[in-house]
């Protein structure tokens, strides 16, 4: 499972709840994480990977808000998807204006950006 390699990198500036919530997501797009699987509890979790149980709920609930798990009385915290691809996009849209902000102070082209982009999403496909 996923679970058993994530991987905390406690030296970096990102903070470890979205080190956390990044790697869940990207355990979602590669497969490793499917629709209706519930995940560990908050305090198995940070036991597994040696973190405050804080950090594993605010990570969490961060998924909670983005739509991409609930919390069931009986299952804990389970993976859904939300069927709101409209805010889905609108939030991604949000998301890529200040990074091909950055891309475009960099003089990075068009073109490469669009071959970035196929390449990660083409890499969800074949895992």
């Amino acid at each position: 499972m996923i679970f058993e390699s994530i991987h905390i990198d406690f030296n970096s500036d990102e903070a470890i709840y979205m080190q956390l919530r990044n790697q869940i997501i990207l355990g979602i797009a590669t497969a490793k994480i499917q629709e209706g699987d519930a995940l560990p509890s908050v305090r198995q979790l940070a036991g597994m990977i040696g973190i405050n149980m804080h950090t594993v709920n605010k990570a969490y609930s961060v998924l909670r808000q983005e739509g991409i798990l609930s919390i069931d009385r009986r299952r804990g915290a389970v993976i859904r998807i939300d069927a709101d691809k409209l805010y889905a996009l609108e939030e991604l849209k949000e998301e890529l204006q200040v990074l091909l902000a950055k891309a475009f102070c960099k003089n990075i082209e068009k073109e490469e950006i669009f071959q970035l982009v196929e390449e990660i999403y083409d890499s969800y496909q074949e895992e």
